[in-house]
């Protein structure tokens, strides 16, 4: 994460987060700026991480982190109502969803970005995530804070990607094009799964995870799923004072040709072939 990188949103956040400790509801000045960086946030014209599409490196915004930071200090708490339901927090619903589909039961954040052409079943998006058009948020899935989930993605039911809001300069879990995430599958702490990945259902990916390719048993880069490439969670035995013990790992089942489409059904019976639940 060493690309050179300026901020969008304007310096003065760097200042106020030098004296944040100070910061209350009451600082209008200070309100007011730190609501105009969250905006433009939810608005996808900032966004807490990218990859940069000549280094392949994350580059995290560590400013568009801060303002989220500091909009609870300056965020009084709030009731608010969605039909019979009552809230008290001190971040609003998300309002911006031109082009979105929302399903009733869908929460996502101010401060959020969830581009046109993405459906959200009822989930839950926090704020500084950033969701790209054409992806599925399937129901009961959740977008940590500051995760970015890239275009045609699919998060099946009860996937979970993890947030990282501190430290700021902490990269978040990166979900990159036409990945697919199994149901029940945990992608976490920094974490990144590369384009065109497909996991299983059940598969755990931090960002310390070993990765191994079944076919040849190399060990590959902790904490990613591989480009184009069919990946479940495994065992792998590690011996302890105690005795032998199987830890988690994530192995790689199959790769894909580069761009070549792997439709639900294909996969399904690819991970069923290995004696893994689709």
């Amino acid at each position: 994460m060493t690309t050179s990188y300026t901020s969008p949103l304007p310096e003065s956040i760097d200042e106020l987060w030098e004296r944040r400790s100070e910061l209350t509801p009451d600082d209008a000045e200070a309100r007011e700026i730190i609501v105009g960086a969250v905006d433009q946030i939810d608005a996808g014209k900032a966004r807490v991480a990218h990859v940069d599409p000549e280094t392949d490196e994350v580059v995290v915004d560590q400013r568009a982190k801060r303002a989220i930071l500091l909009s609870f200090r300056v965020l009084g708490m709030e009731e608010s109502t969605v039909g019979g339901f009552h809230y008290h927090d001190r971040i609003p619903l998300k309002t911006r969803l031109d082009g979105v589909r929302v399903v009733p039961g869908a929460i996502a954040r101010w401060g959020s970005y969830i581009a046109p052409g993405t459906v959200l079943m009822p989930s839950f998006t926090n704020i500084g995530a950033y969701v790209d058009s054409g992806t599925m948020v399937d129901t009961w899935a959740t977008v940590g804070s500051c995760a970015q989930v890239g275009k045609n993605v699919h998060l099946s039911g009860g996937v979970g990607v993890g947030g990282v809001l501190e430290p700021p300069q902490a990269s978040p879990v990166i979900i990159e094009d036409d990945a697919f995430l199994g149901s029940r599958s945990m992608v976490v702490e920094g974490a990144r799964v590369r384009r065109g990945a497909k996991l299983g259902a059940g598969t755990i990916l931090t960002a310390s995870t070993r990765v191994f390719d079944a076919e040849t048993g190399e060990e590959l880069k902790r904490g990613e799923a591989p480009a184009w490439s069919v990946c479940v969670t495994a065992n792998r035995v590690k011996s302890f004072p105690g005795g032998d013990f199987g830890l988690p790992c994530l192995l790689v089942l199959k790769r894909l040709e580069e761009g070549q489409e792997h439709d639900k059904l294909a996969l399904n019976e690819l991970l069923r072939e290995h004696g893994v639940n689709g």
